[in-house]
């Protein structure tokens, strides 16, 4: 019999009452996808705003703060600027997400994207013509601005356990940078997030075939072997991505790291201090070689891999009968899932445990927002961002997980979403997807390109490992 998903327990409310925000609501859906990860295509981009009481919501905001004196209408008629990667459907549902604040504040958060971000911030900071806030998907791009102290340390205005009662220990580590002259500070706050230590799967078709939900690496393994001695590949796998291909292989290899060693190796070798050459990382990539180089395991083989979109790899999952059962991918990949199946007919479960000391660790990717020019409107739309009604539209319409601290359940879109949001409050470890971490000459050149020439076999282990350290030498 089917094992059942454990239900989440009712997250604790954060907000209380001090003074209503009235947030909109959006329709739609639309991926939610870090740099690496490009949108798919055909999703619906129609974004309607409403407003009413039933969307009003209370909001914790400081006393004395400058979002209390927003929230008065103190600085009415003042313009924010903000810039960064927000474009198409996800700049439509950004919007939407702001529209209250800005109505009742009169503050107006003039947001600018663009898909050029990454290159165009750096002219733009460097050139004396830095917006007022920048949206960093990688915060490996970030770290350089605080380091040449460029970017305001947002602990100067917001109190410390105000943080801790908005945030996660792990994501306020996170957010912790070294500023000029080394001294750390707090580069940003951490708004929208996916949660990436995903393993999707065919409900209906899983539970009439009687498979149990894995809980462990060897769980899962179990698994795969019955699912081949029954006749079909357990797994979907697909790492084509035109110009990033790859970047899928670089996720496994990081939640597997996440789970066979410490956070503090992780967090070195993110760095260049454990290099990919060492037997730590190497053992990572053999455990994932277990399944990808299994010709019974993997649907098409290992040779389908490196052709197979990763967007594409996610379908075989809901033919019928299914081609294949199981895909790792994070929470975005919902988009890809063919015309007509709904929440009901599909589910994820944690990317299991493999050494149990370190447990099962949430593998995210998510948005910065970090601040370059000090006016006290400024403050005010920073210390709104730490707020979950800055996402609550964003959440109600789906593809979006929420780093904030307790969000109402009955705010999310479904349940798959609900229990990604509550996966990540428990998660004991939360690390950010390593790649994006890493300098673009590894996380976005030679990882990237190694761990393609590993699986399509024009490179062992050993060259792949060493053609991916080669990277931390171009930076």
């Amino acid at each position: 019999m089917k094992r059942k998903l454990k239900k989440s327990s009712t997250m604790s409310l954060m907000m209380v009452l001090l003074f209503s925000v009235v947030m909109s609501a959006c329709g739609g859906t639309t991926s939610n996808t870090a740099s690496t990860e490009p949108a798919a295509t055909g999703t619906d981009t129609t974004v309607t705003t409403t407003t009413g009481t039933d969307m009003i919501k209370t909001a914790k905001v400081p006393a004395g703060s400058e979002l209390e004196k927003a929230l008065k209408g103190e600085y009415k008629g003042t313009k924010v600027t903000m810039y960064g990667p927000f474009v198409d459907a996800d700049e439509q549902k950004f919007n939407a997400s702001i529209k209250a604040f800005e109505d009742q504040t009169g503050i107006d958060i003039a947001y600018e994207g663009s898909k050029e971000f990454e290159a165009t911030i750096n002219v733009r900071v460097n050139g004396g013509n830095a917006p007022d806030i920048a949206d960093f998907p990688q915060p490996g791009l970030l770290e350089g601005f605080a380091n040449s102290g460029k970017v305001v340390d947002v602990s100067s205005f917001m109190d410390a356990n105000y943080l801790k009662e908005q945030y996660k220990d792990s994501w306020l580590d996170m957010a912790k940078m070294k500023g000029e002259g080394g001294k750390e500070i707090t580069a940003g706050v951490w708004a929208r997030s996916s949660v990436k230590s995903l393993v999707w799967y065919n409900k209906k078709a899983f539970a009439d075939a009687g498979y149990e939900v894995p809980k462990t690496w060897d769980e899962m393994m179990a698994l795969t072997e019955q699912i081949a001695k029954d006749g079909d590949p357990a797994w979907s796998i697909g790492i084509e991505s035109g110009t990033a291909t790859g970047w899928p292989a670089t996720d496994w290899i990081e939640d597997i790291m996440l789970r066979t060693t410490t956070p503090e190796n992780y967090d070195k070798w993110v760095k260049g201090d454990l290099p990919f050459t060492d037997p730590i990382v190497k053992n990572a990539v053999k455990k994932m070689s277990d399944i990808w180089f299994n010709k019974d395991y993997v649907y098409g083989g290992r040779s389908s891999i490196v052709t197979t979109n990763f967007g594409d790899s996610i379908q075989p999952l809901f033919t019928d009968p299914p081609k294949a059962w199981l895909n790792r991918q994070a929470g975005f990949i919902v988009s890809f899932i063919p015309e007509g199946v709904t929440a009901d007919e599909y589910d994820w479960f944690p990317f299991p445990s493999i050494d149990e000391q370190y447990g099962t660790p949430a593998m995210i990717s998510g948005d910065i927002y970090a601040m370059f020019n000090d006016r006290p409107e400024v403050r005010a739309v920073m210390e709104f961002f730490t707020t979950a009604e800055s996402l609550q539209s964003w959440i109600q319409s789906g593809g979006v997980t929420p780093p904030m601290n307790g969000t109402p359940d009955d705010w999310f879109a479904n349940d798959q979403e609900r229990r990604m949001s509550q996966f990540v409050q428990e998660a004991k470890t939360i690390r950010f997807d390593g790649s994006d971490l890493m300098p673009s000459a590894v996380g976005a050149g030679t990882f990237w390109k190694g761990m393609t020439d590993y699986v399509s076999g024009t490179a062992n282990l050993d060259e792949a490992m060493a053609e991916i350290q080669s990277g931390f030498k171009k930076q």
